[in-house]
């Protein structure tokens, strides 16, 4: 099939062997690439209750059909295990350069397994693949190693690799690439750091087949010129995401001091404008983006001075206002350790945040934190927990799991504000006067994460407490953005600069020669949703509508300080509502599982067999 090079490259790391196979094209055009492959096969390839650490589980990389094409933000590339953090599905996507190499390389899959003996990182140097020892830089944090990498292999390498964090042992980590892009969420990188895998680096010289290449070409060119002329692309461009801090703390959506309110008194030292006029370095984008949302930044903390890829709005949102950080350059210092550590800050923001509110409500005793006066506002205090968080020693062993875990030891109500969907930490929105981004964290596949639904701007176009109409938006934001990453595209061209999705339907049928429209589209993306809700019903023991509750304290606690939702809080009633009507546009019961009808429809009778035996025979 036009578009793929149609092999997979499997890695067996306890047999230290590697080989190729044939992706076969009924999955191409069922799953397309990227996120649709890493669905199918982690449910092909891991058996049913796998250890999430063990050999046994899986990592997969994969890239889709339009990586490497030179189209405007075309370098997205996915991974996606068995999470460590959650049980459950995960998959996480990753900007830069490594989604272009490895197409280049002529692959479009690669699948991980097993566990080395000693540390290692995988060699891909076109067909040329190699397992190689890696204990010079086992231990290393993600941005030094990656710069060893780079200078013992060469630039031309492109390299993904994990840090410290994921060594130790926490969970919530992320791979990094490219110097600041990372595939966070969930904890791939603890997996890998598992199979003692520290990198990966990529090198390729090679194309794969396009349909129609003066169609494509024209089509590129084509794009590049309109998303130029988008007003949007002017005032967005200096600032990335941090642009948006204004306007959700103006809606009162700004999550602060670990979600107990929705509206900073003051974001004037944390936004876009004090991140361009104090810290920034220098715009940097990915492969083939017009559009150079990374802002690479100088931050100095008691005369120690690092450069960061960042910080970015999720990063602001969950660093600084969770955390009641009130300077850019904080942030940035904080976003750089979490970097160089192998953190993902959206998680590790949030863990902090809870860990400073244990310890206001005297929760967590101050002997164990050494004794120190920990508060929220206070960098040292910040950094003084991710330390302990990344080593794993005292108080951050048990903070190293996450805040449900924690929450379950600590007891004592902490549960209450333990800001999580399924395992998996909530991202930069506040909910509470947001109806449907707050179904949207409920029923995400991998728990709460804001990528997976963005309806925070549905919801302030057309009334934050309306309910009406939530449900219909959240599923149908949930078959666009599967497709987004099965195609290994950036969103923001789509959601920052309004870009129309009509005009992938033909560049779609330029690189692969099938003529599908977004209707085709949306119907994988429903295939791929229903697949990862089965996943879910299968490895995580009487899953269902339980899992899809957030935190009590979106539904019992008013939120606190002053700002436009201030006093404002959903009912469990509403919260009931959302999942009935949700789990009926879905197909699925009232419990929240994909029936028999849905799974034949979506093309998904293969998952039958184990729903029915992890439903007990109840499968409807």
């Amino acid at each position: 099939m036009h578009g793929y090079n149609g092999k997979l490259l499997r890695v067996d790391l306890s047999a230290n062997t590697s080989s190729v196979e044939t992706i076969p094209e009924e999955i191409m055009r069922q799953y397309v690439g990227g996120r649709g492959f890493v669905a199918r096969y982690l449910w092909d390839e891991i058996a049913p209750g796998t250890d999430p650490l063990s050999p046994e589980n899986r990592v997969i990389i994969a890239v889709g059909p339009l990586s490497g094409s030179f189209l405007p933000s075309s370098g997205k590339i996915e991974f996606g295990t068995k999470s460590p953090h959650t049980g459950g599905y995960l998959d996480s996507n990753m900007g830069g350069h490594l989604s272009a190499e490895l197409k280049l390389a002529g692959y479009d899959m690669i699948i991980i397994q097993g566990r080395s003996a000693a540390p290692s990182y995988l060699f891909i140097d076109n067909e040329r693949v190699e397992i190689r020892d890696a204990s010079s830089y086992w231990g290393m944090g993600a941005i030094s190693a990656e710069e060893k990498f780079k200078k013992d292999l060469g630039e031309e390498f492109q390299i993904a690799v994990i840090g410290p964090a994921a060594e130790n042992g926490v969970t919530f980590t992320c791979i990094s690439h490219d110097f600041g892009r990372q595939a966070g969420r969930g904890g791939t990188a603890s997996v890998l750091a598992s199979k003692h895998l520290k990198a990966i680096a990529v090198r390729g010289d090679r194309t794969a087949p396009i349909a129609d290449p003066d169609g494509l070409m024209k089509q590129s060119v084509s794009m590049y010129k309109k998303i130029f002329e988008i007003p949007a692309f002017l005032s967005w461009t200096p600032y990335g995401t941090a642009d948006i801090t204004d306007f959700i703390n103006k809606n009162g959506a700004f999550p602060t001091k670990n979600f107990s309110r929705g509206y900073f008194e003051d974001t004037s030292g944390i936004n876009g404008k004090a991140l361009r006029e104090k810290i920034h370095v220098l715009d940097k984008g990915c492969f083939g983006c017009p559009i150079p949302c990374g802002k690479y930044s100088k931050a100095v903390f008691n005369g120690d001075t690092r450069y960061v890829e960042g910080p970015e709005y999720e990063t602001i949102a969950l660093i600084g206002g969770n955390c009641q950080l009130t300077e850019i350059n904080d942030v940035a210092y904080l976003n750089y350790w979490m970097d160089e550590y192998g953190i993902d800050t959206i998680s590790g923001g949030n863990v902090i945040a809870f860990a400073l509110e244990c310890i206001e409500k005297g929760i967590i005793d101050k002997s164990q934190v050494d004794g120190k006066d920990l508060r929220f506002g206070d960098t040292a205090s910040a950094l003084y927990l991710l330390e302990k968080i990344v080593k794993r020693e005292g108080i951050g062993d048990l903070l190293s799991k996450g805040v449900r875990p924690a929450a379950k030891i600590l007891g004592k109500g902490s549960e209450d504000f333990a800001i999580h969907v399924k395992g998996l930490e909530v991202s930069g929105y506040e909910p509470r006067n947001a109806a449907g981004m707050l179904l949207a964290y409920m029923t995400s596949d991998i728990g709460a994460h804001h990528a997976r639904a963005w309806a925070i701007t549905y919801d302030i176009a057309v009334g934050r407490y309306e309910v009406k109409g939530k449900a219909e938006k959240v599923i149908d934001l949930q078959h666009i953005r599967p497709f987004i990453d099965m195609m290994t595209v950036c969103r923001f061209p789509w959601i920052e600069l309004g870009f129309p999705l009509e005009e992938y339907e033909e560049v779609f049928r330029c690189i692969t020669g099938v003529p599908w429209t977004w209707e085709d589209f949306k119907k994988v993306g429903e295939r791929v949703y229903n697949l990862t809700r089965a996943f879910n019903v299968r490895e995580i023991p009487g899953f269902g509508r339980a899992d899809d509750y957030p935190p009590k304290r979106f539904y019992a606690e008013p939120l606190e300080g002053g700002g436009p939702t201030a006093g404002q809080h959903v009912t469990k009633e509403i919260v009931d509502g959302l999942l009935d009507e949700y789990y009926r546009l879905r197909g699925w019961t009232e419990q929240g599982i994909p029936t028999k009808e849905k799974l034949t429809e979506t093309g998904l009778d293969f998952v039958l067999p184990a729903l029915a035996k992890a439903s007990s025979g109840t499968l409807s």
